[in-house]
């Protein structure tokens, strides 16, 4: 479980003065993500902006991707917060809708030190469903260090992490020496690491990483599915030369904070996007002519 491709869904928006969530559009995305093959799907992360959402939004979006999944594939839900209780709150939710696990991103703005770190994702794992943790410094602030990582992943029930330190200049370790050390140092326990960034899912994946939870694959599904089989199977050259060929919509997908230029994105192919909500506002003109450009090289 919770290997392969798992796009981080995002979370569409009516254009309406409340933007209120396209439950509908949602349902179209996933039959569009299931079609094209993925081996899971990410509702309420970052990318799904559930730091926006209401906690009954948050449930209801999670209820409708279960229910479109339909047990098709595994359901990894975003129930992360920096305060403990709203995040056992959101935890205790989605396990009782039937979400397969939760992703757990580190507590943002706290900083947290290293005990409660440790206690704070121990308080979620101990509610008997599959944690997955997310380390991504670029937006909490604080780097989920290796021993941190190493202590958690003997809990049973803490069964990864997403890794995106890429880019992270507060620690030495952070990026691919850091991944590479996780995955050194958890070799004896059942537990995945998986890329959190499009761009090193490769040499994640080299190291002996389970997969990427993954922007793109909001827009282009079928190629990073082709990226990872053909890295399971053995073809390195033909799953490099994929990488390299997404690597264009990779960087593209960053021209702005996530999600707002994959939401353009996914409209200007036809799918549900919609606007972000503030504080995020949506793809200036000029971004929007370059991501145009982006995308029309994959035509």
């Amino acid at each position: 479980m919770f290997e392969g491709v798992y796009p981080a869904i995002i979370t569409p928006f009516l254009r309406n003065d409340s933007r209120d969530v396209d439950y509908d559009g949602l349902r179209r995305n996933i039959r569009y993500l299931l079609e094209k093959g993925v081996h899971g799907v990410v509702p309420c992360g970052s990318t799904g902006e559930s730091a926006t959402l209401t906690f009954d939004e948050h449930e209801k979006v999670i209820e409708t991707t279960l229910d479109e999944v339909d047990g098709k594939v595994p359901v990894l839900a975003g129930t992360g917060s920096n305060n403990t209780a709203e995040a056992v709150t959101l935890t205790k939710a989605a396990k009782d809708l039937g979400a397969d696990g939760v992703l757990v991103i580190s507590p943002y703005y706290n900083k947290p030190n290293r005990s409660g770190l440790i206690k704070h994702y121990t308080k979620l794992a101990d509610l008997d469903i599959p944690v997955v943790m997310y380390n991504v410094p670029g937006r909490t602030g604080q780097n989920l260090a290796v021993d941190v990582v190493v202590e958690l992943a003997k809990h049973p029930n803490i069964v990864g992490i997403k890794e995106a330190s890429q880019g992270f200049c507060g620690s030495g370790d952070a990026g691919i020496v850091q991944i590479s050390r996780i995955i050194e140092e958890t070799r004896d326990e059942d537990f995945r690491v998986i890329s959190g960034d499009d761009g090193i899912t490769f040499p994640i994946l080299a190291l002996g990483g389970a997969g990427v939870i993954s922007v793109a694959a909001n827009v282009l599904p079928a190629p990073m599915v082709a990226m990872y089989e053909q890295f399971r199977a053995g073809q390195f050259n033909r799953a490099r030369d994929l990488h390299f060929t997404l690597s264009p919509l990779f960087r593209a997908m960053f021209i702005d904070t996530n999600p707002i230029t994959v939401k353009k994105a996914m409209e200007l192919k036809g799918l549900a996007g919609g606007p972000p909500r503030l504080p995020l506002d949506e793809l200036d003109a000029e971004k929007t002519k370059k991501l145009e450009k982006v995308l029309a090289s994959y035509d």
